[in-house]
């Protein structure tokens, strides 16, 4: 426990919530470094996919690509603004799409986002070590092993609250937007005074069938090429739903704080991936496996001084903290599919420090096993990646589309309409996602989705045919026409005692069983009892297979079958040493037992534990049962009140 208060801190009253949320300095930290820790990866994603098909000529085409997926930002950043003040409760396409557009369409919505903010995760992380690594590598065969350090110290930090979280992350997140500033203005004015570009851009004359890696098939040609790029591109455009999904985080006013943070994260974003990319074509920089885009455009405006390593290190530190993006929104938004009955229920608690705790140790275990399996490769886990997130935005957008039919509120028509602009364009951009990235891992997402689709359904089938089960209806499950207490005894101890004294409050009909797992072991035992003499009768049971469990589960079955209806309660002595770590030095006979007839009904299972140690003789006690005399004098122990 103090080694848990060291980590995570002291936990938090129900009062604190409210102190808890996010300024709009804060949320912006939290909640959108993962759209503007974007740009330093979706440039070189562009020109990965075109540059493996005509070279350094893809440049001049990487700028106009971003320009395009920059006006698509716009209109989905505008389009969830809108979501922010109709539906301020937060959940955000979830929510929009199951009120407006059905239950289903609200599980697709949430199963791409769970999807996608497991990817974050995965792909921020892996993007942050590959900085690093270009600037450092010799690190690159300790890739995962960095990248499972990265997860699990942003799993800490968010364990000890999201407002502690928030102020860790901002320097960080400021520290990198500097720096893209000073790169973006350095690099322009560089230009303006006559800066030469690295390398001439040749013309192109695309040739389907000689292009360098196969990036495209054959026949298709460049359109099929540029919407390879576009779709890889909008990578750019993850986490943008981040602040409509959490917008409970903010201080009140909660609807204009989300909206205002939301509009300065667009802004931001929108200017680094055009400065980068529009940089990119300029010095005509391509990315390669051991160098990005970032770094290139560094070395080549900033030189290899202080100001480049500054850029390398904000730029890691953001690619890792992007990822708390997911770690604030996956843990929400499963929170509220389990108080829907969707996701197990534990995930709706809040841990000591109010954050929903167990939402964040299991993202990052899956987060952790992704990196590992994919080897920490950006490019290998890049195609996965975004397809969600589209999904999302198109049934986001329908959603609001129906929402201002239904609501006709002021200006619904016009509110309406951009709605449904922005569900057609996003519609089509996820269609193109699939087709282009689908053979490159896209399928590995198509198949994802459904299945979590059919994992949420199931766990809601369950809790409803739960709930049924357990309703009362007036009568009690358990009548018992005979109830028989059962204490299986291994040695006469304290333990054994303590365990038949309290098997005699609750009926008289008790019988004490041994076991008999070592034959050689029995006579001791059964000497001992007689000189002990306390009235009741050792049943020996044979176990001729060494077993402790199954002979007690046919003895008690065959109690049942004898008194249909009868109850059998199992009284279990249990040992507790002084200090946790001479519980390893004992069995557990009595867990397996309470498991072994965890489902057999009419069977009650209590453990009573005998604290070794413990003075039970000097302690100050109330008006308590006793049954000490009966077992000293030989008589039938029976409880009664003390004088």
């Amino acid at each position: 426990m103090s080694f848990k208060r060291y980590l995570i801190g002291k936990p938090l009253a129900n009062e604190r919530l409210d102190h808890e949320r996010l300024n709009k300095k804060t949320a912006l930290a939290v909640l959108s470094s993962d759209a503007i820790s974007s740009v330093a990866y979706a440039t070189d994603q562009i020109l990965f996919v075109l540059g493996g098909a005509i070279g350094l000529a893809a440049v001049q085409y990487v700028f106009p690509i971003s320009a395009v997926i920059v006006g698509l930002l716009v209109l989905v950043g505008i389009s969830y603004q809108q979501t922010i003040h109709a539906y301020p409760g937060g959940g955000g396409s979830y929510t929009v799409a199951k009120e407006n557009l059905g239950q289903r369409a609200g599980l697709i919505a949430a199963a791409a986002l769970l999807t996608d903010y497991i990817l974050t995760v995965a792909v921020s992380v892996s993007s942050g070590v590959a900085a690093i690594t270009s600037a450092y590598p010799a690190l690159v065969p300790h890739t995962v092993a960095i990248g499972v350090t990265a997860i699990l110290v942003l799993m800490f930090v968010n364990l000890r609250g999201v407002r502690e979280s928030g102020i860790a992350f901002s320097i960080p997140t400021y520290a990198f937007i500097v720096m893209m500033l000073a790169l973006i203005g350095l690099g322009l004015w560089k230009l303006s005074n006559g800066v030469t570009p690295v390398a001439a851009i040749a013309a192109i004359n695309v040739d389907p069938t000689t292009a360098k890696h196969g990036a495209f098939p054959a026949g298709y040609g460049l359109l099929f090429l540029l919407m390879r790029g576009f779709a890889e591109g909008c990578a750019a455009m993850t986490g943008t739903e981040a602040i409509s999904n959490g917008v409970q985080a903010f201080r009140a006013p909660t609807q204009r704080n989300a909206a205002v943070t939301l509009s300065w994260m667009v802004a931001i974003l929108a200017t680094f991936f055009l400065g980068v990319s529009y940089m990119a074509h300029q010095f005509a920089v391509m990315p390669t496996t051991a160098e990005t885009v970032l770094s290139q455009l560094g070395h080549h405006i900033f030189g290899g001084g202080i100001a480049y390593y500054a850029l390398q290190y904000s730029t890691f530190a953001i690619l890792v903290l992007a990822a708390n993006t997911a770690f604030a929104d996956f843990p929400r938004l499963a929170g509220i599919l389990a108080n829907d009955k969707y996701m197990p229920s534990q995930l709706a608690a809040r841990g000591d420090r109010l954050a929903f705790s167990n939402g964040i140790i299991s993202l990052a275990l899956v987060a952790i096993l992704l990196v590992w399996l994919f080897n920490g490769d950006t490019n290998n886990l890049i195609p996965l990646y975004a397809i969600g997130v589209f999904v999302c935005f198109t049934l986001s957008q329908a959603g609001m589309v129906m929402h201002w039919l239904r609501t006709k509120e002021e200006g619904w028509r016009w509110r309406a309409a951009l709605n449904g602009i922005g569900a057609c364009a996003t519609a089509v951009v996820s269609v193109i996602q699939v087709v282009t990235k689908f053979s490159a891992g896209a399928w590995i997402v198509a198949l994802i989705i459904p299945l979590f689709i059919l994992i949420l359904q199931s766990i809601h089938t369950h809790y409803r045919r739960f709930a049924i089960d357990i309703a009362f209806r007036g009568r009690s499950p358990i009548l018992p026409h005979e109830h028989t207490v059962v204490v299986p005894i291994s040695a006469v101890n304290k333990a054994t005692a303590a365990a038949l004294v309290y098997a005699t409050t609750l009926s008289r009909n008790v019988r004490a069983i041994h076991i008999e797992v070592d034959p050689n072991a029995t006579p001791k035992l059964e000497r001992e009892w007689d000189r002990w003499d306390i009235g009741y009768e050792l049943e020996i049971l044979s176990s001729p297979y060494r077993s402790i469990v199954r002979p007690l589960v046919e003895y008690v079955t065959h109690l049942q079958e004898e008194t249909p209806g009868a109850l059998v309660t199992v009284v279990t002595p249990e040992m507790v040493p002084r200090h946790w770590w001479e519980h390893l030095l004992h069995n557990k006979t009595a867990l397996y037992i309470r498991t072994a007839f965890l489902f057999k009904p009419n069977v009650v299972v209590v453990a009573v534990p005998y604290l070794v140690g413990h003075d039970y003789e000097h302690e100050e006690r109330g008006p308590r049962w006793t049954a000490e005399a009966s077992v000293t004098t030989g008589e039938v122990p029976a409880a009664k009140e003390p004088d």
